[in-house]
């Protein structure tokens, strides 16, 4: 779990026995560990009584007077459920059943995005793992809630209807029948150039779908101010009067309401029953569509600079096949293959991959990567080219 959060694990019985020992346990981590969520781990938890309950009680009551968030309980049991239930805690705490536990041996990847991998469990049915253990449990269940949300607005999201375990990782169940990612059609189609770009026309398509879908204004984060939180861990690698510039260019965008996948690169999109259908909603947001395009670009352009093979090692395509990509992404998008317009369209738009590709550097494993320091010396330099030219990040 992240560090505002505290996972307390219960065993066994808690009856009139044991209750103030446990309770005097549980104030102690409570103490030990600042935090403004508690979660209660069930897993092996057999039997509750209503001596365990009042201690339980206190707890979301002190929780509730500290202002912090709801005190909820996991992978809880059938039997203990229903004591939660008769006596009535599910109407006030969050109360999560333990989850069904599947194996994914012989299951084929199908697709694979920053949050966790995507696997073909029969021919019905996908589950995407994530890779963080009980700290993905908030994570699904906010994608969930966002996956909703776009359903509800129009935009092609697959709906999970479950969630599983999966050894030590958690998953979401979804019917996707004869799905497979456009990054697997792009491989397939490599070598036709005619078959790729039908396939490119038709992921532009859905990625102008989704930036012309507007969601009610608080909905969803601003992609904008995300990235203006972002500056503050560059740094150590951009100087201070760098980062000024680029926090007024930001904060400079208007609000803007329209959706923001925040991670549409190929492996993210399905293809199922020839149409699209997005799989990883952690990241939608609202604001403008370079929010998009830059995570597009590091994708498929950043991150090959100073190492041509990433390509093939993260996407299974060529380097001269995702610079195409990229090309036909700006031109279907822009409608225009002006090399002057896309130019200056595209300088806006490294000005904020640039962001992005620093933060990802600086802020996730990437740090510890023998290729990351010189990657920051080229992205900054380019950086100082860009804010020469670049007086303004709106694309339209």
């Amino acid at each position: 779990m992240d560090n505002f959060t505290l996972v307390i694990p219960l065993e066994g019985k808690i009856d009139s026995v044991n209750a103030a020992e446990v309770g005097r346990n549980i104030a102690k981590k409570r103490a030990a560990q600042e935090h403004q969520a508690v979660i209660f781990d069930a897993k092996k938890l057999t039997f509750i009584s209503s001596a365990g309950l009042r201690v339980i009680m206190q707890v979301v009551k002190e929780e509730k007077v500290q202002k912090h968030e709801q005190v909820s309980m996991i992978e809880v049991s059938k039997e203990v459920y229903n004591i939660l239930e008769m006596t009535g805690f599910t109407e006030f705490m969050e109360v999560q059943k333990a989850y069904r536990e599947i194996s994914l041996e012989g299951s084929e990847l199908i697709a694979e995005g920053f949050f966790g991998k995507v696997y073909r469990l029969d021919e019905e049915t996908i589950v995407k793992v994530y890779g963080e253990g009980e700290a993905s449990i908030p994570l699904i269940k906010r994608e969930h809630s966002r996956a909703k949300q776009a359903f509800v607005k129009g935009i092609p999201t697959a709906i999970a209807y479950d969630i599983v375990r999966v050894g030590n990782q958690y998953g979401s169940v979804f019917e996707l029948l004869q799905a497979r990612s456009f990054n697997d059609w792009a491989q397939e189609y490599e070598a036709d150039r005619a078959q790729l770009d039908e396939l490119m026309q038709l992921y532009v398509d859905c990625l102008k779908q989704v930036h012309a879908t507007e969601m009610e204004r608080g909905v969803l984060p601003m992609a904008r101010d995300n990235m203006l939180e972002s500056l503050s861990a560059l740094q150590d690698c951009l100087p201070a009067e760098m980062i000024e510039r680029l926090r007024k260019l930001l904060a400079a965008l208007p609000d803007d309401n329209h959706v923001v996948h925040g991670d549409f690169q190929m492996k993210n999109v399905l293809l199922c029953d020839g149409e699209p259908m997005l799989i990883d909603m952690e990241t939608m947001c609202t604001g403008q569509p370079i929010f998009d395009l830059q995570g597009l670009y590091v994708a498929y352009k950043s991150f090959t600079e100073d190492e041509p093979d990433n390509s093939m090692a993260f996407l299974g395509l060529r380097m001269e096949t995702a610079d195409y990509i990229w090309q036909r992404i700006m031109e279907l998008y822009f409608g225009t293959q002006n090399k002057a317009v896309l130019s200056a369209l595209e300088d806006k738009i490294k000005v904020v991959a640039s962001v992005r590709f620093l933060s990802l550097l600086t802020t996730t494993v990437l740090k510890e990567h023998p290729l990351t320091e010189l990657r920051v010396k080229h992205t900054r330099e380019h950086l100082q080219e860009l804010l020469l030219r670049v007086d303004s990040l709106n694309l339209r």
